[in-house]
């Protein structure tokens, strides 16, 4: 296999080629509806890429990535309806898929990834986040084809920098010979720790439940622990002071109840000033039933809507607490701009691509400021590919938590055929359990076993049926 040397330092990279993209998609039914900001989600289609790379010796491999198509997260202009937000990331996957099968030369998969994140930008303006969506489902489909091509982990061609960050495409801040090391030091732990997401209208205790799913699985906060022991959990708000105050009160009451436990709150862009943000803090700090709950916050995520969080200085409220940004992390300097308005975390997360979130590790791990943290964070991410590949994403990154959601609001592998369903129960025994419906994720003491997912390929030791689902829209 060919070495590219141009990263820096003794650093080798392979050099590969795409040379073909289908994309297929699967509807996905909630069995809860979930809440978050203004948007409610009940039904989203999960979008599945197949994409085939050859080496500079000929030979060529396949490789798989999946990801819900969710609206009103990517873009939450009113003017859109959820049709028309999937829509926008189809369209970001059929760019993104051109963009790759024009390059004429072989490179670097993050060279690869890099060009393709850009052009498809380009090609797409008016919101780079929901124009990335296509590019990183890619660059996941292609960095699994190459682990398997090469008969490597995920865990290993990012350990060793096969995937080549580095070169003329690593932006001017970051060395390329520190980022090696950086990749180098970094350790997959064999489990980790599943952030509950507490949606808006989920029902707090079992007294609350008003429509009874009746499939088995806990719908209440109160259920949910006792099933799963989850000791961290991620709490939405409305931006409606007078709700969010007795909502946060009703979940404190049960959380009590947990040894130890910490949250996360996440604003969704539903405050309109950080004054606001200032007044909930205040009523939360005179409840005296709220106390523990306030000590437990690790950070806060995402308050204000994308469109003025770079023109809203966090302020005095920097100094209360953490806070990190999400959706306005919509490109390379996002949080470059954020820092310098009070923000110290940013998010990981797949949909956002692979290699933006190799980036802020490095960055964060060679920077001078110690406060700065990065954390993983949800978009239902499917049992399957979706679920493996962020999970080995954000344990190489050495996060302790993460925000897992698409287990509570999906039960198992829907849609998926029972061969599919048995390959990937059969590959990854300590991630799922085996029910009569298929494999679900599995949660034990509040965490999620993934030894399993140091496999050939990307975090998978197995593919989807593709022949089972219908071409993208």
């Amino acid at each position: 296999m060919t070495m590219d040397r141009s990263i820096g330092g003794s650093v080798t990279a392979p050099r590969i080629k795409i040379i073909e993209i289908d994309a297929f998609e699967r509807d996905i039914r909630l069995r809860l509806p979930f809440r978050f900001g203004a948007a409610t989600l009940e039904k989203a289609p999960q979008a599945f890429l197949r994409v085939s790379v050859e080496d500079e010796e000929g030979r060529s491999a396949i490789g798989a990535a999946a990801e819900m198509m969710v609206p009103k997260w990517f873009d939450k202009n009113p003017a859109f309806t959820p049709a028309q937000n999937v829509d926008q990331l189809r369209a970001s996957i059929r760019a993104a898929a051109a963009a790759s099968l024009e390059a004429s030369h072989p490179t670097t998969l993050f060279t690869a990834a890099r060009v393709n994140e850009i052009e498809t930008v380009r090609r797409l303006p008016g919101n780079p986040l929901a124009a990335s969506f296509g590019p990183s489902l890619i660059a996941r489909a292609a960095l699994d084809a190459f682990c398997r091509l090469a008969g490597i982990s995920f865990f290993e061609a990012v350990r060793r920098n096969l995937i080549g960050i580095g070169g003329h495409m690593l932006p001017g801040d970051i060395d390329a010979d520190a980022a090696s090391a950086v990749l180098a030091d970094l350790r997959p732990a064999g489990s980790i720790s599943a952030r509950h997401t507490i949606g808006l209208l989920d029902p707090i205790t079992e007294g609350d439940i008003v429509r009874p799913v009746d499939d088995g699985l806990p719908q209440s906060l109160e259920a949910v622990i006792a099933r799963y022991g989850n000791r961290w959990f991620k709490i939405k708000l409305s931006g409606a002071i007078d709700a969010d105050l007795d909502r946060l009160t009703r979940i404190a009451v049960v959380l009590d109840r947990v040894p130890d436990y910490r949250v996360t709150v996440d604003g969704n862009e539903q405050f309109g000033a950080a004054e606001e943000l200032a007044a909930l803090l205040a009523r939360i700090d005179a409840v005296p039933g709220l106390a523990r709950l306030r000590a437990a916050i690790a950070f806060v995520e995402q308050p204000f809507s994308r469109e003025i969080t770079m023109e809203t200085p966090l302020g005095d409220l920097a100094a209360r607490l953490p806070f990190l940004i999400d959706e306005s992390d919509d490109g390379d300097g996002a949080f470059a701009r954020a820092r310098r308005l009070g923000y110290t975390g940013v998010s990981s997360k797949t949909c956002k691509g692979i290699y933006r979130s190799l980036m802020k590790a490095i960055r964060i791990r060679t920077g001078s400021v110690p406060e700065l943290f990065l954390s993983g964070e949800d978009l239902t991410c499917q049992a399957g590919l979706a679920v493996q590949q962020d999970l080995a994403l954000v344990s190489l990154l050495g996060l302790s938590h993460v925000e897992r959601n698409g287990h509570h609001y999906v039960a198992g592998m829907q849609g998926a055929s029972p061969a599919e369903k048995a390959r990937f129960a059969a590959a990854h025994p300590d991630l799922y359990e085996q029910t009569a419906d298929g494999p679900l994720l599995s949660i034990r003491n509040g965490r999620i076993a993934i030894g399993s997912l140091e496999a050939i390929g990307y975090a998978s030791g197995a593919l989807p049926d593709f022949e089972s689902m219908e071409p993208l829209s």
